[in-house]
């Protein structure tokens, strides 16, 4: 199996454009299987670069601040509705 080259996606709107062209080629019942696992070949190699876009990023002090406040006010959003949920005699879960 070679090596997919997928370094002419650089940013997740790339990746995410070239996945969606991956997903509707493949849905396509025209496609043969060789091609459909070339396809998933190339998705795998997309899913690492976009992994290592997210490791690779560095985030100003103002971004950091602003993730650990929506963070801090999702856990808050969760922790309230576990407590209404509670206190409505409902058992507490996911959300699901």
């Amino acid at each position: 199996m070679a090596r997919v080259d997928v370094s002419q996606y650089q940013t997740f709107g790339d990746i995410t454009g070239r996945l969606d062209d991956i997903v509707a080629q493949v849905r396509d019942k025209d496609v043969s299987l060789e091609r459909s696992l070339d396809l998933f070949d190339e998705a795998i190699a997309l899913g690492s670069k976009a992994v290592s876009l997210v490791d690779a990023t560095d985030f100003s002090p103002e971004e950091e601040a602003r993730l650990a406040e929506d963070q801090a006010s999702e856990a808050a959003d969760e922790k309230d509705a576990q407590a209404d949920a509670s206190e409505a005699g409902e058992p507490a879960g996911d959300g699901d």
